[in-house]
């Protein structure tokens, strides 16, 4: 129990990426006036031996026992499976539901590369098992997980070879945003190769060779390989059949609130979304609940999904990219502050980083928003609120930060807005008032 999260996610991914930035501290430590002794090494096997020991410490908030003892919940672990449209079979019993909730996740996708399996290689699922460093390891995949895992493994004293096919990383991010983590792994140390085609693995004793083109046909060679490119819902063995649920190779097919195509059975989660966030299930999970047992229709499509990429700099994001908005017809204004800017990001050294805000044309309504910051995770929730709340960002000009912060920069962004109400009609008249009161 406990899901990806817990035992095989931001758990124990985000335990190691604090980990691995002690390294960045250190090789910075001279620019803020320490002298760092020589010698200084990770301990690899003790960074894994914390991961896991926090793990276990969170580990019964999602335990069973729990479930069972403390929320009065009957919990039957098994392999479970539909045998009717309202029955199922888990560890030999059969269990007959009024309304009942898919909730299985997702996990790595096979990639259909040559050799690749018979090479054999780590996923999400797997990598934290590990207990020795990897002193070369290839990393398939410029999306959140491979890119997170990338750079933290590289600072953690891999020599690390990230494979993107496509011309940058993080696709789906702001470019800008992408162009600033794609320096900032390049500094690290990682070795980006992007625009490549993968064309076959093999093993040549204890190593594993990557034959990849990218102007020319290249190889790398590595001791191991991470696999962190797209992601395959878990619905076999399910029985979805039998129990009238439609579904296809991206998962159980959901509506708007969460139901099925059998009505008593709803979906949340991986299995059925395309946000694949703890969070995104979380609040899904509420939605389906809600619509299964209560009356009223939430919709998923109702929800203001904010997520976060944990690299160094973290890019946060929610609502619209400007591309998406162009592609519905919405015209936006584009506000952006560069921390360069920003006298708190300049005194922590961290001023490589902007918060872009995009408004609706002619109003302050806020449409989408994308930092990249430090703890850029910490901040995307103002401007969440804000969008959840319908407060534009004449409202987030009002709001007082301490000073100095770096969330200040979202109210400068907000006066930049500020700055555009004042036409040039406004100003000849303000002009002739202050004439008037001289």
């Amino acid at each position: 129990m406990g899901g990806d999260c817990l035992n095989v996610g931001c758990v124990p991914s985000k335990s190691i990426i604090r980990s691995s930035r002690v390294f960045a501290e250190l090789r910075d430590a001279a620019a803020l006036g320490w002298r760092v002794p020589p010698g200084a090494v990770v301990d690899f096997e003790a960074v894994m031996a914390r991961m896991r020991r926090i793990r276990a410490r969170i580990s019964p908030n999602d335990s069973a026992v729990r479930y069972r003892d403390e929320k009065g919940v009957d919990v039957f672990l098994g392999l479970a499976r539909f045998a009717s449209e309202t029955t199922l079979d888990v560890g030999g019993a059969t269990l007959r539901f009024g309304k009942a909730l898919i909730a299985t996740g997702a996990r790595p996708a096979q990639l259909p590369i040559a050799g690749l399996a018979e090479a054999g290689y780590l996923t999400n699922e797997t990598v934290f098992n590990l207990t020795a460093r990897p002193r070369r390891l290839a990393v398939i995949g410029g999306g959140p997980i491979g890119s997170e895992l990338a750079q933290a493994f590289c600072r953690l004293g891999s020599e690390v070879t990230l494979l993107e096919m496509s011309d940058h990383i993080l696709v789906r991010e702001d470019p800008d945003a992408a162009a600033i983590v794609q320096a900032a792994m390049t500094r690290d140390g990682v070795r980006v190769v992007v625009k490549c085609g993968i064309e076959r693995v093999e093993r040549q004793g204890a190593e594993k060779v990557i034959h990849f083109t990218c102007d020319g046909v290249q190889r790398v060679t590595v001791d191991e390989i991470l696999v962190g490119a797209g992601r395959a819902p878990n619905t076999d063995g399910l029985g979805l059949d039998a129990a009238g649920v439609n579904h296809d190779r991206t998962g159980v097919r959901v509506d708007d609130t969460l139901q099925t195509s059998n009505p008593r059975i709803y979906a949340a989660g991986d299995v059925c979304m395309a946000w694949k966030f703890t969070h995104a299930a979380e609040d899904a999970a509420r939605i389906a609940v809600q619509n299964a047992l209560f009356p009223g229709r939430r919709r998923l499509s109702a929800l203001t999904m904010p997520w976060c990429t944990y690299t160094a700099p973290e890019v946060a994001h929610v609502g619209l990219y400007e591309h998406q908005a162009a592609a519905q017809g919405v015209s936006v204004a584009t506000y952006t502050q560069h921390w360069r800017d920003v006298d708190r990001a300049i005194t922590d050294g961290e001023d490589d980083g902007f918060v872009r805000i995009h408004t609706r044309t002619g109003t302050d309504e806020i449409l989408g928003a994308t930092i990249v910051a430090g703890h850029a995770g910490e901040m995307i929730s103002e401007v969440t609120l804000a969008m959840v709340a319908h407060l534009g960002l004449g409202t987030l000009a009002n709001v007082i930060h301490p000073y100095p912060t770096q969330a200040d920069a979202l109210r400068r962004v907000a006066f930049q807005y500020s700055v555009t109400r004042v036409t040039p009609l406004v100003k000849r008249l303000l002009g002739v008032w202050l004439k008037l009161t001289g």
